[in-house]
């Protein structure tokens, strides 16, 4: 429902520590993200800035040896990959259900209508079925006296 779009930029604003046990990357990655309300479908935008922090460990150092291959990022052949850490970050720290309004009041279920729109006396006469053909009735009686 709400994403950076295809080809959209993320900037980032980072500081890379050398430290014992490798490189550590923390600052922060913001992007525009895009979207439609979860209730009424109206297109949003909006920004997300997320915090970072990730330590990449040196090949053969105690981290890197104690850990798992998923549990810690690894420099290979001097290169740190920041996409997935990044990536991960900013979809974490975007809303499931994201809202044009924070009291939107959605779409009308039988007529497809925002609520936003239609205003407080809005509404369908409905008809229970079982009472249905009394309707009919009483109506063809009223034709019937004109």
């Amino acid at each position: 429902m709400i994403a950076v779009p295809e080809n959209g930029e993320v900037e980032l604003d980072l500081l890379i520590e050398s430290v014992v046990e490798g490189l550590l990357v923390s600052g922060t990655a913001s992007a525009k993200v895009e979207g439609e309300c979860s209730r009424c479908l109206e297109p949003l935008t909006d920004e997300v800035e997320v915090r970072i922090t990730e330590l990449y460990a040196w090949p053969d150092s105690t981290t890197d040896e104690t850990t798992d291959e998923d549990e810690v990022s690894r420099i290979v052949d001097d290169l740190i990959d920041l996409e997935p850490v990044v990536r991960d970050a900013i979809v974490l720290a975007l809303p499931q259900a994201p809202l044009c309004e924070p009291d939107c009041k959605g779409l009308c279920s039988e007529c497809g209508g925002r609520w936003a729109e239609l205003g407080p006396d809005h509404g369908h006469e409905t008809i229970d079925p079982r009472w249905a053909a009394l309707q009919e009735r009483f109506s063809d009686d009223n034709n019937e006296e004109k």
